[in-house]
């Protein structure tokens, strides 16, 4: 018969042993993919010939690739910022507050993490193609961001809402009885709180955002984001410039969360030790 302790070596081998194959299979493609940037052979093959920076120069010799760079940034930017804004507005209507409808206002601001991205893109444009006959404008850009914004927000929200849920009430009646208005409480109390929630929603929507192909593809009309540029490549033919392009936007995006995750951090042991000083 199997002793306890026996037992318990070999769950823990299984889960070492789930862990370390999950991590082999996320990881493992993404290694090949950096690898393939640098080779010196057109044909992405294994094993990989030579080593050469070549494709990266290529890349940024392709007259569309700046400007999709741009756009991307654009759209991220401004999306992530009334994301953000729309996110933490409703987390705290949606736990701090008990108002009428308020199961109705819950199940419209995650309906569209029910819609797939795709028929989510697809819908939006079917709608602004209607507003755009009577209103005349067309897509791009602003559309775009429209759509990532209806998109993010979702996400945005549940990410500040934990924020929101674990906060302690009782430092803002302090603040009160310590004579400060509302403003002074929300400035030097609450928004420093809810500040690592907000952070995080606010880098998770814009590499959200970034990395979008449906919603940009159906509403972008004649501009161009940096996904829809990597699939208008992809879908001539394979090459190595797009792992190039994939390992320019991993390692960025790789030490923003790295850095998102030391500001979280810090910013929870600030909140701790207010919290014991109050």
């Amino acid at each position: 018969m199997i002793s306890h302790r026996l037992k318990d070596r070999l769950i823990d081998i299984a889960l070492v042993g789930t862990l370390a194959l999950l991590l082999v299979f996320f990881y493992v493609p993404i290694a090949t993919l950096v690898a393939f940037s640098f080779t010196s052979s057109r044909v992405l093959t294994l094993p990989i010939e030579g080593f050469s920076f070549e494709w990266y120069g290529e890349l940024l010799r392709k007259p569309d690739f700046l400007p999709a760079v741009a756009n991307s940034a654009i759209v991220a930017a401004v999306s992530t910022v009334f994301a953000t804004i729309l996110g933490t507005a409703g987390a705290v209507a949606w736990i701090r507050y008990r108002f009428r409808l308020q199961r109705l206002f819950q199940i419209v601001t995650f309906a569209p993490l029910l819609f797939p991205q795709l028929l989510l893109g697809v819908v939006m444009l079917l709608w602004f193609s209607l507003l755009g006959n009577w209103l005349g404008f067309s897509t791009g850009l602003m559309t775009v961001i429209i759509g990532h914004v209806v998109y993010i927000t979702p996400f945005a929200l549940v990410i500040v809402a934990v924020q929101v849920y674990g906060f302690d009430d009782t430092l803002e009646d302090a603040a009160r009885d310590a004579g400060a208005n509302g403003w002074e409480v929300f400035r030097e109390v609450t928004f420093p709180l809810l500040w690592p929630g907000i952070f995080s929603a606010a880098i998770f929507a814009f590499l959200l955002s970034w990395g979008n192909f449906y919603v940009s593809y159906s509403l972008a009309g004649t501009a161009r984001t940096l996904p829809v540029f990597v699939y208008s490549g992809i879908a001539v033919g394979s090459s190595p410039i797009y792992p190039a392009l994939a390992t320019l936007n991993f390692i960025p995006a790789l030490f923003l969360v790295a850095f998102a995750e030391v500001f979280r951090r810090r910013a929870l042991r600030r909140q701790a030790m207010q919290s014991t000083e109050a």
